[in-house]
């Protein structure tokens, strides 16, 4: 058996002005991160899950996709990862308002697929998109080395469910041009990664399934990039899937009805979340003289406005038919369904 190799990061360090642009969309992600967990407390969201330190992970590994032809496939997290792919976040946070399951946005417009809420469930979804990548190059006589490539999300918990074991294994034996992005935010709701991901790495059960890995810095966004880059070029030459493991840091509780007081201390997260990724890159954009001040408090500026915006028309999003909780169910209703929904309507809209 050939042992897969460690894959290396992308020789290509990042220009000035694609880390200006990373550490502005990191600058919208937790603005409009920090608003929504308030918006929830105020009742315009029902519920949310935060992703306060994953903004690096996020932003930077849907920078180093095609967005014109790969696609992404998010879990319920991914805020920052859809805001990097340009999805429309009035229509992105329909999910979390319950105006719509899954977002209101166009997948296929944005190559962002709905908000998944099943846990590794994505993964299927994404290698066997990959595996039809695939299987039409075969089919029309193109070489298999420039291939439409799926980044996958996931977290070091989700590691855990029998779906990735499968997608891990059937994208290795078939070389399904996909990414297993792993966010390895240290905890599964509450357990913490080593009580639940034997041997500690995501990345080194990649050599079981014959996947190349790379384990990274996920608070240093330009680590992303390149790590993800390199993951992506493997997977695009025809090679097969690879896997990124992210580490970074859930700083927030695992949604807004957790209390991560129950299972962590204030104490806990300041010694392991590690460096802030948004402070970071903003430290060493001023150091090199990138940016100064002003430009720093102009992007501020620039993130509050869109948050507000943001607000506003999640606010100004109207209810749903109800009506429709009978109709995306089955292709051809039921019997029973269709006098469910009769039933319904008399007593809901008096028809």
């Amino acid at each position: 058996m050939t042992e897969a190799p460690r894959l290396e990061p992308h020789p290509t360090a990042l220009p000035a002005d694609e880390l200006v642009e990373l550490y502005r969309l990191m600058t919208k992600v937790r603005h409009l991160d920090t608003s929504a967990i308030a918006w929830q407390r105020q009742g315009i969201l029902p519920g949310y899950a935060p992703m306060q330190g994953q903004e690096a992970a996020q932003v930077g590994s849907v920078k180093a996709m095609d967005m014109d032809r790969d696609f992404v496939f998010p879990t319920y997290r991914e805020m920052g990862a859809a805001l990097a792919a340009g999805v429309d976040m009035p229509e992105f946070m329909a999910t979390h308002k319950a105006t719509w399951n899954g977002g209101l946005y166009d997948a296929t417009k944005y190559r962002v697929t709905p908000i998944q809420t099943v846990i590794a469930g994505s993964a299927l979804h994404a290698v066997g998109w990959g595996h039809g990548q695939r299987l039409d190059a075969i089919r029309e006589g193109r070489p298999e080395t420039d291939l439409p490539t799926a980044l996958i999300f996931l977290g070091d918990g989700a590691s855990s469910q029998g779906d990735i074991h499968e997608a891990m294994n059937f994208a290795g034996i078939f070389k399904t041009p996909v990414v297993f992005f792993v966010q390895n935010n240290g905890w599964a709701i509450s357990v913490p990664t080593e009580a639940q991901v034997a041997g500690g790495s995501v990345a080194a059960r990649g050599a079981g399934y014959g996947i190349p890995s790379i384990q990274l810095d996920g608070n240093d966004v330009e680590a992303v990039v390149r790590g993800t880059r390199a993951a992506v070029e493997h997977a695009r030459s025809g090679k097969g899937p690879a896997i990124v493991e992210a580490m970074t840091y859930r700083r927030g509780p695992h949604s807004t009805s957790d209390d991560p007081g129950r299972y962590r201390t204030l104490e806990d997260e300041r010694r392991d979340a590690g460096a802030d990724p948004i402070e970071s890159l903003r430290d060493r954009l001023l150091a090199d003289g990138t940016l100064d001040a002003d430009a720093v408090t102009a992007i501020q500026a620039e993130a509050a406005e869109f948050e507000e915006a943001t607000r506003l028309a999640v606010q100004a999003q109207g209810p749903r038919p109800g009506a429709e909780m009978f109709e995306y169910v089955y292709q051809e209703q039921t019997e029973a369904l269709k006098q469910q929904a009769t039933q319904w309507r008399e007593e809901s809209e008096h028809v």
